[in-house]
């Protein structure tokens, strides 16, 4: 059943408009996204520009460095405008998509703060888009509920503070036409969130809190900025009431956190370290180099050299600014038939925590519910009854251009190796196709971050001089898409689901990722025609 709603003149949905839907598509709501849209559009348009031709110059050789032009900022003797309250302590933040069992569970977790993802973690079809927002919309207001399974799901007296990721800049809302032309996921899914509930949150003790994903610039920063402004004018907030965390989960980034956090100094509530991304995103830019070669992507830790570096150099960065440094994800998960490997995991997961915290980090992530405690723990050995420990200073850090591009370790490069990256590919793009995009695969959970180290490793390795098996055998096209159907047939046996049709396409989907001439930008791109 298809309702109607009114649209404001130029706007365009083709999306169905179902029952419910009107709650959100209101023309207050419609109204900002088309004022939004109208005004910065064509900015996003130039930026999204700009990154093709600095990645064209990367593919011809060039690196990245910290930019002559900012020094200035750089060196300036500036700090971000106090935190409010309610984000002054997020020692454990847990992260989902906006499906409403996992909203309520997240909000229940136990976790200082919970990030409700529009984007990685979400497959960006129609409805999830809008049933998501009215999971909001209910979570804000304290009334989202549940019955499910015999089972009765709705918030306990005390729950986590609410942070949103909006969609990043790269991607569109097809749905969604102002004057003929698609409009900006990240502007679409902010717009109604603010104003169905900005002003809801203020009344309650919080505020319109975001998470910014994939910016490779302060530009890009200085975008949302302006975005922020507007948008506090036209429904009549003080301005800097918006806060916003900006990931830096790309290597350009990492150059410019700095930069980044001045853009949003009003509004800014620090960086995070988003480790997966990063690390796609370093494989992404210097795909092209034949020197370039990571080892097994369960060799790729935040230990590893220059994860090590981008790490300090973030955590420093935003001490300086008196702005809170976030930890990344742990993506292990709770084992619940295997106590052996259940221990081996929470290990890992106690060590990443414990590493963060001792090095100065404010809090860190996690996927699951069942790892709120554990890592609390460890921060709170660190932190004491300290709400954050932004007054820990390391003027010791000192990470030169070099240490940021010390791209290691370069192997082991091994035959399990290949073959988990295909299996969690096929897996992954799999159960996105079938709407799910937050996905647990042999212990870990996964989303888009993961999947895309995944399938952007299979394709340089088969074009790095380095890309070798352990036991001596060059990785090529032919050898990748003789294993996909073999790990194609495992992810229909192992899958919940998994002999569904989604299967069979994404594999073929992998294989013409993995093994093209052409590197696809981001896998949800195509992906998001499909669906």
């Amino acid at each position: 059943m298809t309702l109607s709603i009114s649209l404001p003149q130029g706007m365009e949905i083709t999306g169905d408009i179902k029952p419910g839907y009107g709650t959100i598509l209101t023309t207050e709501a419609l109204d900002l996204v088309v004022k939004l849209s109208r005004e910065f559009e064509a900015r996003r348009q130039q930026l999204l520009a700009v990154r093709v031709e600095r990645a064209q110059r990367l593919d011809a050789g060039e690196r990245p460095d910290f930019l002559p032009e900012t020094a200035h900022i750089r060196n300036g003797d500036w700090t971000i405008a106090p935190i409010p309250p309610a984000l002054a302590c997020r020692r454990v933040e847990i992260t989902g998509p906006v499906e409403r069992k996992m909203v309520i569970n997240a909000l229940n977790s136990g976790a200082d703060s919970y990030m409700t993802d529009f984007e990685d973690s979400n497959t960006p079809n129609w409805d999830n888009q809008i049933t998501g927002q009215i999971n909001m919309k209910d979570a804000v207001r304290r009334t989202i509920a549940l019955e499910q399974n015999g089972k009765s799901y709705k918030l306990n007296d005390k729950i986590a503070t609410l942070v949103v990721r909006p969609r990043g800049w790269h991607l569109d809302e097809k749905h969604v036409l102002v004057d003929g032309k698609r409009i900006s996921g990240g502007i679409f899914d902010f717009a109604l969130f603010m104003v169905h509930n900005a002003k809801e949150q203020l009344a309650r003790g919080a505020g319109p809190y975001f998470y910014l994903p994939k910016m490779e610039s302060h530009l890009e920063a200085r975008l949302w900025n302006d975005i922020f402004v507007m948008t506090q004018t036209a429904l009549g907030l003080p301005q800097g009431t918006i806060k916003a965390t900006v990931l830096i989960e790309t290597i350009l980034a990492a150059f410019e956190m700095d930069e980044i956090l001045y853009e949003l100094r009003d509004h800014s509530a620090g960086l995070n370290a988003g480790r997966w991304d990063y690390i796609f995103s370093c494989i992404k830019k210097f795909k092209l180099d034949k020197e370039f070669c990571l080892a097994d992507r369960a060799k790729v830790t935040m230990t590893a050299p220059f994860m090590r570096a981008y790490a300090l150099l973030l955590l420093k960065t935003c001490h300086k600014r008196q702005a809170p440094a976030i930890g990344g994800m742990a993506a292990l998960i709770p084992i619940k038939n295997d106590p052996e490997k259940n221990e081996v995991a929470m290990g890992g997961v106690r060590n990443d925590k414990a590493r963060d915290a001792t090095d100065g980090y404010d809090g860190g992530w996690v996927a699951h519910p069942g790892l709120v405690a554990l890592a609390m723990t460890e921060f709170t050995k660190v932190l004491g009854d300290k709400p954050n420990q932004i007054d820990k200073q390391r003027p010791d850090v000192e990470v030169t251009r070099d240490q940021l591009l010390d791209f290691k370790p370069e192997a082991p490069i091994t035959e399990a190796g290949l073959r988990y990256n295909i299996n969690v590919g096929i897996h992954y793009l799999g159960s996105w196709l079938a709407g799910n995009g937050c996905v647990p695969i042999h212990n870990l959970m996964e989303d888009a971050a993961t999947a895309e180290i995944s399938r952007s490793q299979v394709w340089q390795w088969i074009r790095s001089d380095k890309g070798v098996l352990e036991d001596g055998r060059k990785v090529t096209a032919d050898m990748v898409r003789a294993m996909i159907p073999e790990e194609l047939a495992k992810v229909q046996r192992d899958a919940p689901g998994g002999d569904g049709p989604t299967y069979p396409r994404a594999a073929q989907i992998f294989e013409q990722m993995s093994t093209s001439t052409d590197f696809a930008e981001f896998l949800t791109l195509p992906l998001y025609e499909e669906i």
